[in-house]
């Protein structure tokens, strides 16, 4: 018989405890209480363990057998981690084995597993640098083992990190390096920077880590595979919490090759300075040159002003700095001497005076008087004076426009080689192409035809389109890069070589030597050419750069003015090669904005090669 009382208390059903609590208030004895039982329900209730215990087994085989090996290699996963070690990258040197690029040891903070709490903790570390932490950790994928959180930190900031480590699980601190430019102004747009790589060049170079830096500009960029060497790695074991137990196995990383340049840094920072003291001198705010030996191609300077700190995109830009470079409306970061396309003006001359020594439009001996200008129609085509009669040599020293005028587009006697034979022979002379130089950021420059101006204008081509050519402006555009290759063509006696940078790249077991590469020879005759350099010779002994006459060694040249804008603002060029009886270098200098009659390159000349064949 069961009761009820204080001591225990049955859950039973609603029915029961009715009758219970009325035995007890009434004292009376219940001998025993009948209480209704559905075997149905009991038999469903035994029926869904039953079930429960078949699908909990079944799962359980499923997992162990069928899912067994994948599990097994979760766990492994999680068990075993690698860390890679960044390999050092290659250092630069200039041709005498002077260092343009350091790399000095630094430490980033990187993650693999991330929580709230240890993002809280890690603030208070880096209070001045959250913002670029969540900026980066925003860009972890699923598949990164790791992100790059801060970048270069300093030792204090990293014991504190490593101080706090138990705390923060998934957070490393690791050795690595960041770039070290020298005289980072002189050289930044040939040598670039390198940084942290985005998700775009992450998607192009699947070997790389989130984590990784890359070539961004410049050498660093083109020659990125050669400088970045290969990472090691460190195979090691970790707990439940994801730290290291321990080391498991070490493959060391192999440093990038080294770059050894064509570049004389001397003479780099010699064009540097004389080009922005002349700058500063004229209130001006840009310029380039170039400087090759047209023995070779071998580029030996290359100048673009104004400039930037590429140590600035090393050590990890701020917003601040970032912004006022690319909104400087100069363009710091644009290499004009490479990239920027102008209207050659007087330079393309010695290239005209070939083609039409070459067509037989003229002899040597041909005189072609200049009054100051010609009439066609109601057009008048004006020289900057009258110049009298000229021969080719004459003509190129004085920079007879009207001499100029007649060969390309024909006047009186003169039947002109016309605008297609301009477009063969400049082309020939390496305009209008990329010269296949090793930067990333070549322009092509550009050369006119009828037919384009025709469908770009819809309108016919004029002779004074021709003339406008003829004379290196008009519709007509070039790099400075490709005024001085045409001029080492002059120089060395008619073969044009691919400009480069890089003489040599030093690997581990090797040394791989940037050979000279000819783009095309002979294709104009040396007796021509011969007499274009008596030209360009004479533009200094008794033409428009006699400023040259008194220095170490003979030199040979060319000046130019093209106008641009509606200003009556002009770029001012001198391209020129020394010594004059054996060049051994050319170099073109361009005064970008000056005043029509200014007068600026030709000092900047003067000043690098006196210093240049006296040092």
């Amino acid at each position: 018989m069961n009761f009820y009382n204080k001591k225990y208390k049955l859950k039973v059903s609603k029915e029961i405890d009715e009758i219970a609590d009325s035995v007890l208030l009434s004292g009376r004895e219940v001998g025993r209480i009948e209480v209704p039982f559905n075997k149905n329900l009991l038999n469903v209730f035994w029926f869904a363990i039953l079930l429960a215990m078949i699908f909990l087994f079944g799962r359980t085989v499923f997992l162990a057998v069928a899912k067994g090996d994948y599990y097994r290699a979760v766990a492994k996963e999680n068990r075993l981690r690698v860390s890679y070690i960044k390999a050092p990258r290659g250092k630069i040197f200039d041709r005498s084995g002077n260092a343009l690029v350091y790399n000095i040891p630094s430490l980033d903070l990187i993650v693999d597993e991330f929580s709230p709490e240890a993002l809280e903790k890690i603030k208070k570390i880096f209070p001045n640098r959250y913002e670029e932490l969540l900026l980066n950790l925003k860009s972890k994928n699923k598949e990164d083992n790791f992100v790059l959180l801060l970048k270069n930190i300093n030792q204090k900031e990293a014991m504190l990190a490593m101080e706090s480590y138990e705390k923060l699980p998934g957070v490393q601190v690791t050795k690595t390096a960041i770039r070290d430019y020298s005289d980072s102004l002189i050289f930044s747009n040939v040598i670039g920077y390198e940084g942290k790589i985005k998700k775009e060049e992450l998607a192009e170079n699947p070997d790389y880590l989130i984590t990784d830096s890359i070539g961004k500009r410049g050498l660093e960029k083109y020659y990125e595979k050669d400088l970045r060497g290969t990472p090691g790695k460190i195979n090691v074991e970790v707990d439940s919490m994801g730290h290291v137990a321990r080391e498991l196995g070490v493959i060391n990383p192999e440093s990038g090759s080294d770059l050894v340049l064509n570049i004389d840094s001397q003479l780099q920072k010699k064009i540097f300075d004389s080009l922005t003291g002349v700058l500063e001198k004229e209130n001006l705010k840009a310029g380039a040159a170039v400087a090759l030996d047209p023995r070779s191609g071998a580029v030996l300077a290359m100048v673009s002003v104004p400039s930037f700190d590429n140590n600035l995109f090393a050590k990890g830009i701020s917003n601040e700095d970032y912004a006022n470079i690319l909104n400087n409306e100069n363009k710091p970061m644009f290499n004009r001497a490479i990239a920027g396309e102008y209207a050659p003006g007087s330079t393309l001359k010695p290239v005209m005076a070939s083609a039409a020594l070459t067509e037989g439009v003229i002899s040597p001996s041909t005189q072609i008087e200049s009054k100051g200008g010609i009439s066609v129609g109601n057009w008048f085509f004006g020289d900057w004076k009258a110049h009298g009669f000229t021969d080719v040599k004459k003509a190129l020293a004085v920079s007879s426009d009207v001499f100029f005028y007649s060969v390309g587009g024909g006047y009186g006697s003169i039947r002109g080689m016309g605008v297609d034979k301009i477009k063969k022979y400049a082309n020939l002379f390496g305009y209008g192409e990329m010269s296949g130089i090793d930067l990333p950021g070549e322009a092509n420059g550009f050369l006119p035809t009828e037919k384009w101006k025709e469908e770009t204008f819809n309108e016919k081509w004029y002779i004074g389109n021709t003339y406008h050519a003829s004379i290196g402006q008009g519709y007509i555009t070039a790099t400075p890069l490709q005024i001085a290759n045409s001029v080492s063509v002059v120089a060395n006696g008619g073969t044009l070589y691919r400009p480069r940078l890089v003489s040599q790249i030093q690997k581990l077991d090797k040394t791989i030597y940037n050979k000279s590469e000819v783009i095309r020879s002979g294709f104009i005759n040396a007796d021509i050419l011969k007499t274009v350099r008596e030209g360009m010779r004479m533009t200094v002994t008794e033409g428009t750069a006699q400023m040259l006459k008194t220095l170490p060694v003979a030199v040979a040249g060319k000046t130019g003015t093209a106008q641009f804008g509606n200003e009556k603002k002009a770029h001012g060029w001198f391209v020129s090669f020394a010594p004059y009886e054996n060049p051994e270098i050319v170099m073109v200098v361009l005064v970008e904005g000056q005043e029509e009659s200014g007068f600026n390159a030709v000092p900047v000349t003067n000043e690098v090669y006196n210093w240049y064949f006296s040092r």
